[in-house]
C-alpha cells in the first residue's frame, strides 16, 4: 500500500469476517466500548491514515485511535528506525523495579528507553519548569499519580477541583474527577472532596457575554473560595484538574478569558494546577502541548496516548522524595513503548509536524466551513483536533455511520458532536479526500429518516 494514491475501496460493510471476528470476541470479553464493528486486520496493508480489515475493506482513518497513533500506521518516520534495533525478550522491561540499558553509557545506547523518553518529554516541557518525570501505563495512571503527587505535596489536603462535561479516566480516582457521562461512574464510589465547577466552552465569549454558568455573578471557581465569600480554603486544595481542550465532553474549546481566570486564581492562592493533556496533547492541535494555546501555567501535565506509555510531568519539587511513595510494576509500558514514545517526539521535531499539524488543521476547517448545510452548527479545531457539532445526536449519529459505509472511520464525542484526527503528518491529499468523504456523508445524513 502507498498513502501517496491509496484510496478507501469499502464493499460489504462490516463484512463477513468482520462479523465473525466480533462474535469471536464477544464470547469471552466483558461488554466494552467499540465504536464500529470494524476489525483491523494488522497482517494486512496499512500506511498512513490507510487501514484494511479483516475482509479486505480499505478505510481512511481520521480517528488515529482517538490520537494514540498520531502518525497513522507503519508510519517511516517510527518504523525505520525500530528496525534498525535487534531487539531481544523479554519486551516488557520497565523503570521502576530496576534500572536497565543499551550499552555501556546512555550516550552510546544503542536502544532508546525510558529514561530517553523522559528526557525528551522535559525538553518539550521546559517552558513549565519542569524536570521530572513518572512513568506508567496509561492516561488514567497518569493523572492517578498525579492526583497523587499534588495531595502529597499539599498535604494535607481535603478537596480537588474539576470541571462538567470533563473525562479523565476509568479507575475509581479518575472517575472521581470524571464529569461527562452518566454511565462512567454510576454506583461507583468516589473520593471525597471533589469540588465541580462549570467549564466555559463558548470559545469566544468574556466575563459579561458569557452564558455558560462559569462566569455567572462573577467567577464560579472565585467564588467557591472562602476569601472570595465561599466555602474552599484554597490552602486546602490538592489540585484544580482540566483538560485544556475537553476530548470525551465534545471537543470543546475554551475561552482566552475563562483561562485567564484559572491561570490568575491558581497562581494568587498557589493551587497546583493539572492538565490532561492525554488526547489532547503530543502535537495534535499543532503546539506540543495543548497549554501552550493558552495564558496557563501547568504545575502538572499527565499524557499517554501518543507517547505510548503514561507520563506524569512536574518539577522536582512537587514529586515526593520517599521512595515508595511512587510505584508501578511495569512504569513506562515496555521498551517498545518508551521507543515508540521517543520516536515519535522525534519524528514532530525533525519533520515539523507541528506546522504541518497548524496549516493542515487550517485548510480542513476551512472546506468544512464552506460547504456545511445549515445543520452544522460549529466547526471548530486546533491544528489537528477537529470537531463538527451537528443539530442533534441523531444526526450526528446519522454522519457517523454513512461516513463509514464511505470508508472513513470518525468517532462522536459530546451528545452531538464527530471528532476527526487525521495524522499530524497528513498530506493536502489526504485532507481534501478525508474532508470530501465527510461531506458526502453530511449530504446523505440530511435526506435521512435516521437522522431525525
Amino acid at each position: 500500500m502507498d498513502r501517496d494514491t491509496a484510496e478507501p475501496d469499502v464493499g460489504a460493510f462490516p463484512g463477513p469476517n468482520a462479523r465473525e471476528w466480533v462474535a469471536y470476541h464477544g464470547e469471552h470479553a466483558a461488554p466494552s466500548e467499540y465504536s464500529h464493528e470494524f476489525v483491523w486486520d494488522v497482517t494486512r496493508e496499512a500506511d498512513g491514515p490507510f487501514v484494511t480489515d479483516v475482509d479486505g475493506n480499505v478505510l481512511l482513518d481520521f480517528t488515529c485511535h482517538i490520537g494514540a497513533a498520531p502518525l497513522g500506521y507503519n508510519n517511516p518516520k517510527v518504523t525505520e528506525k525500530l528496525r534498525e534495533f535487534d531487539l531481544v525478550e523479554p519486551m516488557k522491561i520497565a523503570g521502576q523495579d530496576m534500572y536497565f540499558g543499551a550499552g555501556p553509557t546512555p550516550e552510546e545506547s544503542s536502544v532508546p528507553g525510558s529514561s530517553h523518553l523522559m528526557e525528551k518529554l522535559i525538553e518539550v516541557s521546559s517552558q513549565y519548569g519542569m524536570d521530572t518525570v513518572f512513568l506508567s501505563n496509561s492516561g488514567a495512571e497518569s493523572m492517578e499519580n498525579a492526583m497523587k503527587v499534588t495531595h502529597d505535596y499539599r498535604a494535607p489536603a481535603k478537596y480537588g477541583v474539576a470541571f462538567e462535561g470533563s473525562f479523565h479516566g476509568r479507575t475509581l480516582g479518575t472517575l472521581s474527577i470524571t464529569k461527562s457521562k452518566e454511565v462512567y461512574t454510576r454506583h461507583y464510589p468516589e473520593i471525597s472532596g471533589i469540588e465541580t465547577i462549570p467549564f466555559c466552552a463558548d470559545r469566544a465569549c468574556d466575563a459579561g457575554s458569557c452564558d455558560c454558568g462559569f462566569f455567572a455573578g462573577g467567577s464560579q471557581l472565585r467564588n467557591s473560595l472562602s476569601p472570595e465569600g465561599g466555602h474552599i480554603n484554597p490552602d486546602e486544595i490538592a489540585f484544580l484538574t482540566l483538560e485544556p481542550i475537553q476530548g470525551v465532553g465534545g471537543y470543546r474549546f475554551p475561552s482566552e478569558t475563562f483561562m485567564q481566570e484559572i491561570a490568575d486564581v491558581t497562581d494568587e492562592y498557589d493551587i497546583p494546577l493539572v492538565v490532561d493533556e492525554i488526547q489532547s496533547g503530543v502535537g495534535r492541535t499543532g503546539e506540543i502541548w495543548a497549554s501552550d494555546h493558552y495564558p496557563i501555567e501547568p504545575d502538572v501535565i499527565a499524557s499517554a496516548k501518543a507517547l505510548r506509555v503514561g507520563a506524569t510531568i512536574s518539577r522536582s519539587e512537587l514529586f515526593p522524595s520517599e521512595k515508595n511513595r511512587l510505584g508501578s510494576t511495569f512504569g513506562g509500558g515496555d521498551l517498545l513503548g518508551s521507543m515508540m514514545g521517543a520516536f515519535t517526539l522525534e519524528a514532530i521535531e525533525e519533520y515539523d509536524l507541528l506546522e504541518n499539524a497548524t496549516t493542515r488543521g487550517e485548510h480542513a476547517k476551512e472546506l468544512l466551513r464552506d460547504d456545511s448545510p445549515d445543520y452544522v452548527e460549529d466547526v471548530r479545531g486546533k491544528g489537528l483536533m477537529l470537531a463538527v457539532e451537528f443539530d442533534s445526536p441523531g444526526r450526528r449519529d446519522a454522519v457517523v455511520q454513512e461516513s463509514l459505509e464511505r470508508g472513513l472511520l470518525t468517532l462522536g464525542c459530546g451528545k452531538q458532536t464527530i471528532r476527526l484526527l487525521p495524522p499530524l503528518d497528513s498530506s493536502e491529499r489526504e485532507i481534501e479526500l478525508g474532508i470530501g468523504i465527510f461531506l458526502e456523508a453530511v449530504e446523505a445524513a440530511g435526506a435521512s429518516a435516521k437522522a431525525a
